[in-house]
């Protein structure tokens, strides 16, 4: 009975956003299209300022690149999985402190490949990573590597391409380094994001698998049409779809979004990094947290994320980026576990098959399109912060639209809570009801709670 009173509620409060009747009160109203990290924070600094808030997510779930998966009998994310900066600048931090979810602090990776004199100032054009590497071993012949030195060198390259997602000859070398890296480390969500997403989006009206499709803008408030025909109408809305949903044009803006707002959206790199994770009917691997497998080039190389070292569970996650990932895509499931384990056998040649695996595909995923963004070669960091600026009452959202978090859970987190403020001032200031006095958003919040952190 409580679950039908809910959706009684639910249907109720849509009515405020359904195009024929406009709004029945006086209440501010938004339109959040995206229900991941980026989209449930604005949504919830929203509403929690008394606005009327609908949330409009294409999929059959919340989270967006954040899927904590169960069918193992425990949580694995096949999205994104660390809290990269365990410490209390991380906007990110003190919600999952306070739900108390543990986190596993991996190591980090203070290796020191070469000190070369190639200066990034010295070069008028940029280049990519690749071209550097190759620049400086045209200079110093002498630091040229061969057999397993240079192998293990593609290694490297080939994990700076898991950050990244994307090939070292497509990585701006000018801006590669430009993201700010808090302190503390990497903190694996041992439980899983789904914990932390739920919990953001609690009491909040979320229409699943309403995919948008046309977006509408004008003086007086926003117009949203779904793939199935249906509009929603309010004061504004905060767009916060992955940059590869937005690349593919499969949102249609009317009128069109000016053109330092679309060449910020084209010229930003989307890249790809995939999980295929393989459950094992026990442990028969070292007891570390990755496996790498080196080879001649970093497309040949490959690592395994060893979790149960963070959750005791004998589960090893391979992790392709880039080309490779692209390639891998266009296998079945079967076929890329398969694949997996052939690079885990190269090392481990008794490693037995798994007893259950799963496959993550977010790059031709239709909800994603890429894992998360990246500075190509070329352009400039400054493209986050376009893509981040309003347009009238369009906000944007996710973690391509944070110059200082790209590709991060609190980057989209953190650029959530500024659109829905930014949006929330807005609003307020054409209804004549803007408290200048108010507290700054956060300044009166919760004590922070000590986050739970494990190093085996």
């Amino acid at each position: 009975m409580e679950s039908r009173k809910n959706s009684d509620r639910q249907i109720r409060r849509a009515n405020c956003f359904s195009a024929g009747g406009r709004m029945k009160t006086r209440s501010p109203s938004v339109i959040v299209i995206g229900g991941g990290f980026g989209g449930i924070s604005a949504a919830r600094t929203l509403q929690d300022a008394s606005f009327q808030v609908v949330v409009l997510e294409s999929r059959d779930r919340i989270g967006g690149r954040v899927h904590t998966d169960y069918s193992f009998g425990f949580p694995v994310d096949l999205g994104a999985s660390w809290l990269h900066g365990v410490c209390k600048e991380n906007p990110l931090a003190p919600v999952i402190g306070r739900l108390g979810l543990p986190l596993y602090r991996t190591s980090g990776d203070n290796s020191v490949l070469y000190d070369h004199d190639l200066e990034r100032d010295e070069q008028e054009a940029d280049m990519s990573i690749s071209k550097a590497f190759s620049i400086v071993f045209s200079r110093k012949p002498e630091l040229r590597l061969e057999g397993l030195a240079h192998n293990v060198l593609q290694w490297y390259l080939c994990r700076m391409e898991g950050w990244f997602a994307a090939d070292a000859d497509t990585i701006s070398a000018k801006c590669w380094d430009q993201e700010e890296l808090l302190p503390g480390g990497h903190g694996l969500m041992v439980r899983g994001y789904r914990p932390v997403i739920n919990t953001l989006s609690k009491g909040i009206d979320i229409r699943l698998g309403h995919r948008v499709t046309k977006i509408v803008r004008r003086y007086n408030g926003v117009k949203v049409t779904t793939e199935n025909g249906e509009t929603f109408v309010a004061d504004a809305a905060v767009i916060a779809v992955p940059l590869g949903v937005l690349k593919s044009g499969t949102i249609t803006f009317e009128p069109k979004l000016p053109e330092w707002k679309q060449e910020a959206i084209n010229d930003l790199g989307v890249g790809i990094e995939n999980k295929i994770i393989l459950h094992f009917e026990k442990v028969f691997w070292p007891k570390v947290e990755f496996l790498g497998v080196v080879a001649e080039t970093s497309y040949g190389c490959s690592y395994f994320l060893n979790l149960h070292k963070a959750t005791g569970h004998p589960v090893l996650v391979y992790m392709p980026a880039g080309q490779l990932a692209k390639d891998i895509e266009k296998m079945s499931d079967e076929a890329a576990a398969n694949f997996a384990v052939l690079q885990l056998q190269r090392i481990l040649p008794d490693a037995l098959p798994p007893v259950q695996y799963l496959v993550s595909r977010w790059g031709s995923d239709v909800n994603s399109l890429g894992s998360y963004s990246y500075d190509i070669v070329g352009k400039p960091h400054d493209l986050y912060e376009r893509l981040r600026v309003p347009v009238d009452n369009l906000f944007f959202a996710g973690e391509a639209t944070s110059s200082s978090f790209p590709g991060s859970v609190h980057g989209a987190y953190s650029t959530g809570l500024m659109a829905g403020e930014d949006c929330r001032m807005r609003v307020l200031e054409r209804y004549g009801e803007l408290d200048l006095f108010q507290p700054v958003m956060g300044e009166e919040g919760p004590a922070s709670v000590p986050l739970l952190i494990s190093r085996l």
